[in-house]
């Protein structure tokens, strides 16, 4: 074949599926060696682990972090074996084996570094619920650690019954009704609003479509990005959304207004004016009823109450917070709830 073969073949479309085919395979070639190494090394610790536990055990000896043992075979299998076997990841290879003595419960979708941040829950059930989010989201270490601080389980917990919280834990979040991609509070630490000694609600805004990828993560699972500012010309006035989302497993529009203070009753009225919009003009064929966020800094409980009676449409008032929450305060209010439901049974 002479070079202008190899140039007319190379500029046709069969030549381009093979270039893509070939991608293609070698893209999902190296994706599987990686879940393979990283396979390899979850259960290769987890043996350790193993071997660490029934020695202890052999010798009816329970081991402390910086036990005598740890400490002598962080040292042996260093000099043997190089790196990565510090005091404390011998430690955590131990406590791999403890928080899942069985082997088939160790996901092989969720490398060494998920772990480490796994195994520093003492709850069961939490832990649970950010394994099964890490392997149906896809969530890296990164995506783990902010879920985690943000405490997200804890959140969602808190607005359902005991129920729900064991189906949360063994099967993660479910998307089913409008209700269930709903948080309180929503959490905005990483738009930077807490250094500034004032904002208004447009740079709340900016804020969250300058980071959203992170606003996605807060937001949960099945959002996609419509946009700001969203136009709506009626009876010759011009009215605007804030934030306009479609879900894709409830097959609607969400739209979210922003109040930088409180919200007020009037607000309701207005967001239920926007959904009544947007199900007769936006919605089409396949489309259910759009959801209408209303989230503030705060809200009166009886305000709030009184004034979301008899509305036909979706409409949610949520809190939002430009900090991370208080973990003792919401464990607190876990293990309370979790008591009382107890007691109720």
């Amino acid at each position: 074949m002479n070079d202008k073969e190899i140039i007319a073949t190379e500029n046709t479309p069969e030549y381009d599926r093979l270039l893509l085919n070939v991608g293609e395979t070698l893209e999902q070639g190296r994706q599987q060696a990686v879940y393979a190494v990283n396979s390899a090394m979850v259960h290769t610790y987890w043996e350790i682990g193993r071997e660490i536990v029934e020695f202890e055990q052999h010798g009816n000896e329970k081991a402390e972090y910086g036990s005598g043992l740890l400490n002598q075979l962080s040292k042996d299998l260093t000099i043997r074996y190089g790196s990565g076997f510090s005091l404390s990841n011998i430690n955590k290879m131990r406590k791999m084996y403890l928080t899942y003595p069985i082997l088939q419960t160790v996901s092989a979708k969720l490398t060494w570094s998920h772990y480490i941040e796994l195994l520093k829950i003492d709850d069961p059930l939490e832990r649970s619920f950010y394994e099964k989010e890490c392997e149906e989201e896809h969530w890296g270490v990164r995506e783990l650690k902010r879920q985690m601080k943000s405490m997200l389980f804890h959140r969602l917990t808190l607005s359902t019954d005991k129920q729900e919280i064991l189906k949360l834990a063994s099967e993660g979040q479910i998307i089913e009704k409008p209700e269930d991609i709903l948080k309180e509070p929503y959490v905005f630490e990483f738009t930077g609003l807490p250094q500034l000694p004032v904002y208004e609600e447009g740079d709340l805004e900016e804020a969250l479509v300058n980071n959203l990828s992170m606003f996605f993560l807060e937001l949960g699972k099945g959002f996609t990005y419509v946009g700001r500012q969203q136009k709506m010309v009626i009876g010759g006035r011009t009215y605007k959304v804030d934030l306009v989302f479609y879900h894709r497993i409830l097959k609607c529009f969400v739209l979210i207004d922003l109040k930088r203070g409180e919200v007020q009753h009037e607000d309701i009225g207005q967001m239920n004016f926007y959904l009544n919009y947007y199900r007769e003009e936006m919605n089409t064929e396949g489309d259910t009823e759009p959801i209408g966020i209303i989230l503030g800094a705060y809200q009166d409980k009886l305000v709030m109450h009184y004034a979301l009676q008899n509305i036909s449409n979706q409409v949610f008032v949520s809190r939002y917070q430009l900090y991370l929450p208080n973990r003792e305060q919401l464990e607190s209010e876990f293990r309370r709830f979790m008591r009382s439901e107890e007691n109720d049974n």
